[in-house]
């Protein structure tokens, strides 16, 4: 994941320290000068890798009488958990990511932003297949949930942006993947992520040469596992 400019090893310590005072869940109210002894720094040192951090748009805060009251922001917690999965890949070694959920239905959204030629082409060249025109949407489970931060680790396959005369279209990311659902394994396939969702994450969409949910005769409710190799 890319790390904005100016964010190094002692911010993001930081931002650790913070998530780990509860900044993640509400706001965590901080001083600099008791972030200073933990860290073993200066409250100036602290205070500006406070700063780098807001400048970053990683955290937000508010001063209030007695320190700040800091929360992190998405992009923060998504830095968090990109460090978390490269710790998970050293320590637990785990040759694949597993992914489960249910089948649900999408928006409807899927069929028209695959079919378009800007993005058809891309997916043709770099995943080596024309998709079915549609995406199969999971709801993935507690487990995965977290688990999923472990994508970060992995080098996606970038469908790049492009625009026409109307509008312009974001960059995505595709991560490959073999379907298993109904003791039945399929592929190719490829998780897809949108650079701009409006998908938690705890939503998947997948994508493959073939309407899945009529190849593997999928309906709303089955349980469905991604297997993703590192």
């Amino acid at each position: 994941m890319a790390e904005s400019a100016g964010i190094g090893p002692d911010e993001r310590e930081v931002l650790k320290l913070l998530a780990l005072d509860g900044a993640m869940e509400s706001r965590a109210q901080v001083t600099c000068s008791a972030l200073g002894e933990r860290l073993d720094v200066s409250t100036q040192t602290v205070s500006r890798r406070l700063q780098r951090l807001e400048d970053a748009e990683l955290i937000d805060r508010q001063i209030v009488a007695d320190g700040q009251l800091v929360g992190t922001t998405e992009p923060g917690e998504q830095l968090l958990r990109g460090q978390y999965a490269d710790y998970r890949r050293l320590f637990e070694q785990q040759p694949e990511i597993r992914l489960t959920g249910e089948v649900t239905s999408g928006m409807g959204e899927g069929s028209h932003y695959i079919s378009l030629p800007g993005y058809m082409r891309q997916f043709i060249t770099k995943l080596g297949y024309e998709p079915f025109a549609g995406t199969l949407n999971v709801e993935l489970d507690e487990p995965s949930i977290h688990v999923r931060a472990d994508l970060e680790s992995i080098e996606p396959v970038r469908i790049d942006g492009w625009e026409n005369d109307d509008r312009t279209y974001g960059p995505a990311f595709c991560w490959s993947v073999a379907v298993e659902v109904k003791d039945q394994a399929y592929e190719p396939a490829h998780i897809i992520a949108p650079e701009r969702t409006h998908h938690a994450d705890d939503q998947l969409e997948l994508i493959a040469p073939e309407k899945l949910r009529a190849v593997l005769d999928i309906s709303d409710g089955d349980e469905l596992t991604t297997h993703v190799e590192k």
